[in-house]
């Protein structure tokens, strides 16, 4: 199953490194949290992302608000010109 979505990115505040992630929206989140998928740590889900020509592997992790963020890696941001603020198109898909 695979969704494709706009997000803004934004910065995780809890490390000193600049860790940016964006939202996998709310209804996307929901559908995600009820398919079934195996069992991996903090409830994160396997999934596969393409950015532009860009495509790697990666898991996303469930928020207390029921979103799921994504982590997008620095050879990714620095090859596409994402920066903080920006708003990207995704592709996700479950990697099962």
């Amino acid at each position: 199953m695979s969704w494709t979505f706009r997000a803004t990115t934004w910065r995780w505040e809890a490390r000193r490194d600049l860790w940016v992630f964006v939202h996998v929206p709310a209804e996307i989140s929901e559908e995600i949290a009820e398919l079934p998928h195996p069992p991996a740590g903090w409830d994160s889900v396997k999934v596969r992302v393409r950015i532009g020509t860009t495509r790697w592997s990666t898991s996303i992790f469930p928020g207390s608000d029921g979103l799921y963020s994504l982590a997008i890696k620095k050879s990714v941001r620095d090859k596409h010109g994402i920066e903080l603020g920006s708003t990207v198109e995704i592709e996700l898909e479950l990697a099962v």
